[in-house]
């Protein structure tokens, strides 16, 4: 399995815009984020988690040749308002391309893309997609996806684990029964939005390592990142086994 990160950074991006702080101005690239996401290709299948508003230009700067389906994690912006861009993979592969989400994002979806739907709008102007909402493990072009239910503040929104690899962003919660559902896995990206102070709905990065720790994977990636992250002063200061995931960074996992 190659997992590539389109984006590592929170819903602004980094830099942020009107910012000049010390990261929002940095050369080091590490220290430009573009929204959360990563691509996941899996036996000859290509499949994204989450569409943010930067897809075309991470799917530019790090191109597949089909896309398979979708997973969703949750309806915020910064997660789905690049679901427009998946057009050009409807021309060339002459198909719906199918995309899995819990019953509240997909809901929202319906709602904020309801043109898709709209039977009075036809042509290539409109993404074609097949909704599955899902809240159980499913098998999907030979492919076994376990959804993972997770605190988003309030809400709750779906992580996924497909084999080795755990991706949970977006949360300052695991439940117990989340929590046995990470057992024995090898790579987790999780979120870890910055040092401080606590935030309502994400990890911060110390609550992260604990959260790290307690799910014992071999490598944990820290994602959706602010920009009072600097990425080589901060992983420097990290414990083994954690790490800071950044744009385009790639992963070979068995």
């Amino acid at each position: 399995m190659r997992v590539t990160f389109l984006g590592s950074g929170t819903s602004t991006g980094v830099p942020v815009v009107g910012c000049r702080c010390a990261i929002c101005t940095s050369t080091n690239p590490r220290n430009t984020r573009l929204r959360q996401s990563v691509q996941i290709e899996l036996n000859g299948k290509y499949f994204l988690i989450d569409t943010t508003p930067d897809l075309r230009l991470q799917l530019l700067q790090h191109p597949i040749p089909r896309l398979d389906f979708i997973l969703y994690t949750h309806s915020h912006s910064d997660h789905l308002m690049g679901l427009d861009d998946i057009r050009p993979f409807n021309f060339r592969q002459r198909e719906p391309i199918h995309a899995f989400a819990n019953a509240a994002t997909a809901k929202a979806i319906r709602r904020a893309f309801s043109y898709i739907w709209d039977q009075t709008q036809i042509g290539g102007g409109k993404p074609q997609l097949e909704l599955h909402e899902v809240h159980a493990p499913f098998t999907h072009e030979g492919i076994d996806v376990t959804p993972i239910h997770v605190l988003h503040g309030e809400w709750t929104i779906l992580g996924y684990r497909i084999g080795g690899f755990a991706y949970i962003t977006d949360t300052n919660g695991i439940p117990p029964a989340s929590m046995k559902l990470l057992e024995g896995v090898d790579v987790l990206a999780l979120d870890g939005l910055r040092p401080a102070p606590k935030h309502p709905t994400h990890f911060t990065i110390p609550e992260a390592i604990a959260c790290a720790r307690e799910v014992g994977a071999k490598t944990t990636y820290l994602i959706h990142l602010t920009h009072d992250v600097d990425h080589d002063a901060l992983e420097a200061t990290l414990p083994d086994g954690v790490k800071l995931a950044y744009d385009g960074l790639v992963l070979e996992i068995e």
